[in-house]
């Protein structure tokens, strides 16, 4: 609507607002700092916007959003596509762009959508279900996993249809022919090896675009004597049948689905008519598919744009298109299809267009923070690039990527519209600890916390951890901060766990029926293990034989104690399934478990819907029917007993947390603790159960072959498949690092003990497990010298 003559109700001409609202289109731009003016004042065509950590990449997106909307007049029918990596994300922009419509602009708050990729993709997909074949009203979306009953099946039915192969698997690089080993090394395949093969290379494989016949044609440029690729290839070939026989789709599946619907003329002029430009937040994130699909709909010429004599570059002139990433923080790559490879090249693209932008203002940090970080990048990239030169000169392949894109955060510059933008340190901004051990560690964090808090009680704080169990320890013995001390201890880990509350219970209710099958056995010595019931060990060597494990004779080898407390606890469970009736299994078992309070809550919301659905049936079989079409079904919603709005920072709160959670939001006070070499940067493992196939892991070496040809690449041997998937996990690490590190406001507290645990997933503190001397990470040697007055000297260290 042109809105430059206004009438008033009472039928009275009242002066244009269009002079109003270029100022304020003026004012909102002139309150973004130098790198987000970039996207504001964005007009046409391709931009990369390079981000650092607390540069405010949503602030300015949002603000980009609304100016394009205002100067384009864009409407419901013609619109601007902001995409985003998660939901919570995706709230948060929109409300951004609504305020700036409604109290800056005085617009209406349409002319934008706000997606995830996967969002964006099925709202397309499904309203062409005749063109993407997919139609939710027949279809059922599930997300498998290693441990879903899809891959299961297909890996028994991979088996089934390649005896011979699955042969040359179980046979390894060395076997006697002893029966117990053979049926060991058949559950190792069975229930890990191919369920790891198929989980990595399928969202591998279909979110780059590979079919199965293009992973049977790249296997056969890769020989090896397992044949990975055409293992790959087979388990993936049964994968789809399974999904199409049973009317399933996966997340994959609605990229690709979204991809055949725009593959259509006239299905692609249409979406093509309505989308003015596409934004793209956390483009680093993004497989190459969903990159395909938000490049399509933002093409402006696309007959053009798929000429196959266009250069890459040529062919950015056709898109409307803002990406917005930061390479530096792409730490899911080795866990998921996302490749930071793809937004790099992005980047020098418009590079050589003159179309790139670097946001590398931050307000979020202390300036020690941000010094700290910034040469924990430059120290990483400097060594690897002395690794690459040395493997040069042995004649070997060098890393092709440092682990950073060379990107410094500087501070903001005086009069920043942000608030206490880059703030004053507390104590010394950065600190750095060698306690003796990781107990030493944790009783530091604590005194810290007492007296931080003491200070400023309404402060937020978090320990950053590297993995779940790491998080336990802490949690468990900082848990006296809130007893004595009234200050709240939230681990994230604790609040998720209950989401696995169904598969736990099915897992332990199976054993219960059949406690003589391997299958279910190990399954329910896995929950154990998880709970930390029993101890950590091969229990793919207990499930061999149950009823040996289960109620060893007296010829039967003797058992150690991690295995008899086990079998004890096997037996203590299948004696209450004689005593108790039916229905009391399910609480039962959440009790025998030690469920906390959201798990016990959601636990008895199951128990309850099995109660209702067996009503008049309450025998095992149907109760395990119910459950199991509950788990499969994967729309039980657990339940949550504390709010979940900004649980993971309020004030008055220590937050303990995985470093990959931790992205996207920031502390007043970060504590780094367990920093040492075998976890970052780590090393490439092979699990002890899988070593009789050899120095490797067979699903790393198919995803570094993937993504060799992906590439461009001639896809490496495995050994040197396996050498290069240990690289790209080096550089993950030290980004995940860094990642951690700049979470940090006014104090970044980071340690390296000098004894820790052999391994984590092992440690059982409780029973006071030895512990063993631990190189510090390689950063903080770099950091100590770098950084001498951060160096705390313990003068007392107590016995």
């Amino acid at each position: 609507m042109n809105d430059d003559n206004l009438i008033s109700p009472d039928g009275t001409p009242q002066p244009s607002i269009a002079p109003v609202r270029e100022e304020a289109m003026l004012r909102l731009r002139e309150g973004l700092r130098e790198g987000q003016q970039s996207m504001a004042d964005w007009r046409s065509g391709p931009l990369a916007v390079s981000a650092v950590p607390g540069a405010g990449k949503s602030t300015g997106m949002a603000v980009a959003a609304a100016l394009a909307i205002a100067r384009e007049q864009l409407h419901t029918r013609r619109y601007l596509v902001i995409v985003t990596f998660t939901r919570s994300a995706a709230a948060n922009i929109k409300a951004k762009i609504r305020q700036c419509l409604r109290e800056d602009l005085l617009l209406p708050q349409t002319g934008f959508i706000v997606h995830t990729l996967h969002g964006l993709a099925l709202n397309i997909a499904t309203r062409h279900p005749e063109l993407s074949g997919l139609n939710l009203e027949t279809a059922t979306v599930v997300s498998p996993n290693q441990s879903h009953r899809l891959i299961r099946e297909c890996v028994e039915r991979w088996i089934s249809a390649n005896h011979g192969r699955y042969g040359t698997l179980l046979e390894g690089i060395q076997f006697d022919g002893e029966e117990t080993e053979r049926l060991r090394r058949q559950a190792v395949l069975r229930t890990e090896v191919l369920p790891s093969i198929a989980n990595t290379v399928i969202h591998e494989a279909k979110s780059s675009g590979l079919l199965p016949q293009d992973l049977w044609a790249l296997a056969r440029q890769t020989p090896d004597d397992y044949g990975i690729l055409s293992v790959a290839a087979g388990l993936y070939e049964q994968y789809q049948a399974l999904l199409r026989s049973r009317d399933l789709i996966d997340y994959d599946e609605m990229i690709l689905g979204a991809l055949r619907v725009l593959k259509n003329d006239s299905a692609r002029q249409l979406w093509q008519n309505q989308v003015f430009a596409v934004f793209e937040d956390e483009a680093q994130d993004s497989s190459p598919l969903q990159s395909q699909l938000l490049e399509i709909l933002a093409t402006t010429d696309y007959p053009t744009a798929l000429d196959s004599n266009q250069s890459d570059v040529s062919r950015l002139y056709n898109l409307n298109l803002v990406r917005v990433g930061d390479p530096n923080q792409a730490i899911n790559s080795t866990f998921t299809p996302a490749d930071p490879i793809y937004f790099r090249r992005f980047c020098e693209d418009c590079q050589h267009l003159n179309r790139l932008a670097t946001m590398d203002r931050a307000g979020r940090s202390t300036p020690i923070v941000i010094a700290a970080a910034n040469f924990v990048l430059s120290w990483v990239n400097q060594q690897s690039a002395a690794v690459n030169r040395q493997r040069t000169r042995d004649n070997k392949q060098p890393t092709a990527e440092l682990p950073f894109r060379e990107q410094e955060i500087r501070p903001v510059d005086a009069g920043d519209p942000q608030t206490d933008a880059n703030p004053s340190a507390t104590g010394r901004g950065l600190e750095i600890y060698s306690p003796r051990d990781v107990y030493h560690t944790v009783e530091l964090i604590g005194e810290r916390v007492i007296e931080l808090f003491g200070k400023t009680p309404n402060s937020r704080a978090a320990v950053l951890v590297r993995e779940n169990r790491q998080a336990r320890f802490v949690k468990e013995k900082l848990d006296y901060l809130e007893r004595q001390h009234d200050i709240k201890v939230f681990e994230v880990g604790e609040s998720d766990r209950h989401s696995r509350v169904p598969a736990e219970i099915l897992a332990m209710l199976q054993f219960l029926d059949r406690p003589h099958s391997p299958d279910y056995l190990k399954a329910a010595l896995e929950v154990l293990v998880k709970r930390e019931l029993i101890p950590t060990q091969d229990l793919n060597a207990l499930a061999t034989f149950p009823e040996q494990f289960l109620y060893p004779g007296p010829l039967d080898p003797a058992q150690t104690p991690p295995v008899q407390q086990a079998a004890r606890y096997c037996r203590s469970l299948l004696r209450a399934r004689l005593e108790l009736p039916q229905y009391q299994l399910p609480t039962f078992l959440a009790l025998t478990l030690k469920y906390g309070q959201s798990e016990l809550a959601t636990a008895d919301k199951l128990a309850e819907r099995i109660a209702i659905a067996t009503s008049g049936n309450s025998s095992m079989s149907a109760t395990l029917e119910v459950l199991s079409e509950i788990v499969n079904s994967e729309r039980f919603e657990p339940v949550e007993t504390e709010d979940t709005d900004a649980r993971y920072i309020r004030s008055g709160q220590v937050t303990i947390i995985t470093m990959h959670k931790a992205k996207g939001l920031d502390w007043d006070y970060v504590f780094i603790p367990f920093l040492h070499e075998d976890s970052i940067p780590g090393s490439p493992w092979v699990p002890t159960a899988a070593q009789f196939l050899g120095d490797f892991t067979l699903a790393e070496v198919a995803r570094a072959q993937i993504r060799a040809h992906l590439h461009g690449q001639v896809p490496p041997v495995a050994p040197l498949a396996w050498e290069q998937a240990g690289q790209l996990k080096a550089a993950e690490e030290f980004r995940l690092l860094y990642v951690a590190m700049t979470r940090a406001k006014r104090l970044l507290w980071m340690s390296a003990s000098q004894k820790g645990p052999f391994r984590w997933n092992t440690f059982n503190w409780s029973h006071q497990d030895s512990l063993q001397e631990k190189k510090p990470c390689p950063v903080i040697p770099a950091l100590k010298s770098q950084f001498p007055k951060s160096v705390v000297t313990l003068s007392r260290m107590r016995s």
